[in-house]
């Protein structure tokens, strides 16, 4: 009698047709077959760590720039690992494991309105971010065919900049000077201009904008990322930060990391800005992790290899040919130099790779020059094809003239008898430099810009004394909004200042800087109707001419009905107030 195993197993050959000698062989070929899925790590171990370095044996196969902890040294016999953050809790001995990844970062959209680290990871407490896709921080920069030129402009806001330094889009400017000139300020006033491109549709003109804060103090950050909130610049920002708290491997990673994240609208076919501020606290991070990785120092201690640091990532910045999206990333790099030094390493590095350099001076800061561009030692060497044409039609005669009163300043000093060709010359140079100082956080539109140099290289103003200069161009810009919108929008539109706008410009100007020096300053307090805050009191200087220039409607009394003038010089009130309706607007929108 047969068991009931043997039984189960005559019936299952029986089932499979199978007779009972073929059961081996076929056993034997399915066991032949299997595959055994192994999970095998490659691990080695720590021989030493200290000082944000760990030296680990073992990982033959590790690459350059794996995480967690980034390997940096790949040694014959061990692996130098700088590591991201607190080394307390690793010790000599411990098991590593390859991650077998790269250095990457998320990207996109998401991004933008966000405070990341140099790894990505959001550091504002607005919660995770839902990255669509990553990429790694240290690819290579676009070749020679993909590029096309500079010939887009990336506008400022700043009378100086686009006027004397113009910067286009793709384009590498340096920024340099010594500590607390305005470097920020520079780059922080460029991120603000950009709200007018960026609340259009036009995906074409919009520029989104990148700032790697690197060595800087948190409060700092802070406080940046406060100004551009209030200035709802920051729904098309990132700010990556780390901050002087941070190890130096962040240090030495955010400027890439940012990078990445600017090159995904540039190769989307979008315009991206990135600001470094600034690359020589990145040098001297590098340096450090340099000489703990026993790597031999060169010039100022820092390594052989230090000019590739920024020159690989300046060269990411591109502007790309129609054929690959016709995209662009602008790079605005900060250096900050010691006691004006330009001819340091660092600096005449980063001068020789970028297209330009904005330099500032602590000298002329201080006369309250503001932005303290030295426009002599400030050069963009694309130029003028970065210029829309009406820019070029006013800043080519203004460049000109600010050189030549460059070299005739000198000979003033002696107190020598000048003709009048040179003194001429000086008085125009010293009401220009006036006409280009600019308040920060206020950038000016481009129309704006070109009408308020207009007024000053046509010889306009040569009369006029300089300290009214500043208040001569607010008032001028609040009566062309308020009367001739349509000189504005020509400009705005076509670019360029046509032949008619050229005359009726030239009859505005002529018209309002005689009833300003003709008619002086009055001291105006004026009661404003506002229908959605009730009312509203502002206090302006601005000139009786302002008033009077096109005259008072007989309407406008009972506006005025509240109104007191008092005359600047006798401190006595005006009888009859001749103010309008265009004079009140233009005044309220020149003091809000």
């Amino acid at each position: 009698m047969l068991s009931q195993g043997a039984n189960r197993s005559l019936t299952t050959s029986a089932s499979l047709n199978v007779a009972p000698k073929e059961v081996s062989s076929i056993l034997e070929e399915r066991i032949l077959g299997q595959t055994m899925d192994l999970n095998i790590a490659e691990t080695g171990r720590v021989l030493s760590v200290g000082d944000g370095i760990a030296r680990v044996y073992g990982l033959n196969n590790v690459q350059a720039e794996e995480m967690q902890g980034m390997a940096l040294n790949l040694e014959a016999d061990n692996v130098g690992v700088v590591v991201f953050g607190n080394d307390k809790l690793i010790k000599e001995g411990d098991i590593v494991k390859r991650a077998g990844a790269i250095v990457d970062v998320p990207v996109g959209e998401e991004l933008l309105g966000r405070v990341v680290d140099a790894l990505g990871n959001p550091i504002d407490g607005q919660g995770p971010i839902k990255a669509k896709s990553r990429q790694r921080v240290g690819i290579k920069a676009p070749g020679i065919i993909p590029r096309t030129s500079v010939k887009e402009p990336m506008q400022t806001g700043m009378k100086a900049v686009d006027s004397l330094v113009p910067i286009g889009r793709g384009q590498r400017e340096l920024i340099i000077g010594d500590r607390q000139t305005g470097k920020t300020a520079i780059a922080i006033d460029t991120i603000i201009n950009q709200k007018r491109f960026n609340d259009e549709q036009d995906e074409k003109k919009k520029l989104y904008c990148i700032y790697v804060a690197i060595g800087q103090k948190r409060s700092t950050v802070a406080q940046l990322v406060r100004r551009l909130t209030n200035a709802d610049a920051m729904k098309y920002t990132i700010i990556v930060s780390a901050t002087a708290s941070d190890a130096a491997p962040l240090q030495y990673l955010a400027p890439y990391s940012g990078c990445a994240m600017g090159e995904y609208f540039r190769d989307h076919g979008k315009h991206a800005l990135i600001i470094y501020d600034d690359l020589s606290k990145q040098a001297v991070a590098y340096r450090q992790m340099s000489l703990l990785l026993r790597r031999p120092p060169g010039r100022e201690a820092y390594p052989g290899d230090v000019f590739y640091l920024h020159s690989r990532l300046l060269e990411r910045a591109a502007k790309m040919n129609d054929a690959y999206g016709g995209g662009s990333l602008t790079a605005l790099p900060v250096i900050e130099t010691q006691a004006g030094d330009v001819s340091a390493y660092i600096p005449t590095n980063v001068i020789s790779i970028t297209d330009g350099q904005i330099f500032l001076e602590t000298e002329l800061f201080y006369k309250g020059i503001r932005p303290a561009i030295n426009v002599g030692l400030s050069v963009s060497r694309v130029g003028s094809a970065a210029q829309t044409k009406g820019m070029k039609q006013v800043s080519g005669r203004m460049k000109l003239e600010l050189a030549q009163y460059r070299e005739v300043a000198a000979f003033a000093q002696f107190g020598s008898d000048l003709d009048a060709a040179t003194q001429s010359l000086l008085n125009r140079g010293v009401r220009l430099t006036e006409l280009l100082k600019q308040g920060q956080y206020v950038p000016m539109a481009i129309e704006d810009q070109i009408v308020v140099i207009y007024s000053g290289v046509r010889g306009h103003l040569d009369k006029m004394e300089p300290g009214k200069i500043t208040k001569f161009e607010k008032a001028f810009l609040a009566h062309v909004k308020a009367n001739h919108q349509d000189i504005l929008k020509s400009i705005r539109d076509t670019g360029e200042i046509k032949p008619d706008v050229d005359e009726k410009l030239k009859k505005i100007v002529v018209d309002f800087v005689a009833g300003y020096k003709a008619l002086g300053t009055l001291h105006v307090w004026a009661c404003l109707i506002d229908k959605s805050q009730g009312l509203l009191f502002v206090g302006a200087e601005v000139p009786i001419g302002f008033c009077a220039y096109a005259g008072a409607p007989t309407s406008a009394s009972s506006l005025c009905a509240k109104a007191r003038v008092l005359d600047s010089s006798l401190g006595a009130p005006i009888p009859q107030a001749s103010l309008f309706k265009r004079s009140l607007r233009a005044l309220r929108a020149s003091i809000l």
